[in-house]
């Protein structure tokens, strides 16, 4: 039955760079009895991403990311910190990267980043009624812009690949879709 869970039967952690990544070979237990050596799966933290709108535009950061190695738009977004919930991380996130306070949150979703190996959970959060009201005091190592886009803009960006992270690109297309209810 496609439903059931795996179950871990053994379990060796082969890195430990806490708290950024953790990663483990497990030996899991297929529900129709196959058992399988190596299957690997990783520990990082927790993050949250925020799609803010002031007005008729959205706040997007333009910036270096060294996962996908170039300079690309992306939202505000971080880790959260431990003991930390997720509404709370998202809001210190849009003020320490960009400044912006907003009034209305609605929680998008959460997800995780990798299917089979775990990677953190996303926590993607839509901030409308979003106002400047202090200079960033992010203290990444990355060096961002901050940017005004209208929601056709950011949607034009995101398909012609301006946007190279995942999570970046999927809070876009749920905070832009028409609601479910």
């Amino acid at each position: 039955m496609a439903s059931e869970e795996w179950r871990v039967l053994s379990r060796l952690e082969l890195l430990d760079g806490s708290p950024w990544l953790r990663v483990w070979a497990e030996t899991v237990e297929l529900p129709d009895g196959r058992v399988i050596d190596g299957f690997y799966s990783l520990d990082s933290p927790d993050y949250a991403v925020v799609f803010a709108t002031a007005g008729e535009q959205v706040v997007v950061q333009r910036g270096y990311k060294h996962g996908p190695r170039r300079v690309a738009l992306h939202l505000p977004s971080g880790h959260l910190e431990p003991g930390e919930e997720p509404l709370d991380a998202a809001k210190r996130e849009l003020r320490e990267e960009t400044g912006y306070e907003a009034e209305g949150w609605t929680p998008l979703g959460t997800f995780s980043s990798d299917g089979n190996r775990g990677a953190g959970r996303a926590y993607l959060f839509r901030a409308d009624g979003a106002r400047k009201v202090a200079e960033p005091a992010s203290d990444d190592l990355e060096e961002t812009e901050t940017l005004l886009l209208t929601q056709h803009e950011l949607l034009v960006a995101l398909g012609r690949g301006e946007v190279a992270v995942l999570s970046s690109a999927a809070t876009i297309a749920l905070a832009a879709s028409p609601p479910t209810s």
